[in-house]
């Protein structure tokens, strides 16, 4: 990324946060999918079963989100990738506000392609570039044992 693209990149990031959404996902029971299937205008798939999670996937004509499930029923993490990033106030829910303050108290560094945030107990990555972005956020107090951070993709 150019230097001078810098700054744009962090408001188009910050911006992404900046509004909380009436959906709460990571951290919320799975019956918040249904409402963040609304909010995306996506179609929902149970993409799979595993012991420890399952994964549900939202897709939307500008990408996919991926909703991991604990056997508990709570949203432990969320991935996404896409021509656009997803409106992270509804994937983070809860978590939207304190990562847009981190976000506020960040400094962008020209070149840097990747993001990550971590506050309240949420971790948020994002990377890629224009037209491939790819992120994930994820509560590591949430992970089922036995989970890796290899396997939220």
């Amino acid at each position: 990324m150019h230097p001078a693209h810098a700054p744009r990149a962090f408001v188009a990031f910050a911006s992404l946060v900046a509004a909380f959404g009436a959906s709460a996902a990571l951290g919320e029971p799975a019956g918040a999918i249904s409402v963040d299937q609304a909010a995306l205008a996506a179609v929902r798939d149970r993409e799979r079963e595993r012991t420890s999670y399952t994964v549900e996937r939202l897709v939307s004509a500008s990408g996919t989100v991926r909703e991991y499930v604990s056997p508990a029923g709570v949203v432990f993490a969320v991935s996404w990738e896409g021509v656009s990033h997803p409106d992270l106030s509804v994937v983070l829910g809860s978590f939207a506000g304190p990562v847009r303050r981190a976000l506020a108290q960040e400094r962008p560094v020209p070149g840097r392609r990747s993001r990550r945030i971590e506050t309240a107990g949420v971790v948020v990555e994002t990377w890629g570039h224009m037209r491939a972005l790819r992120g994930r956020a994820y509560v590591a107090a949430l992970l089922p044992a036995g989970v890796t951070l290899d396997e939220i993709r």
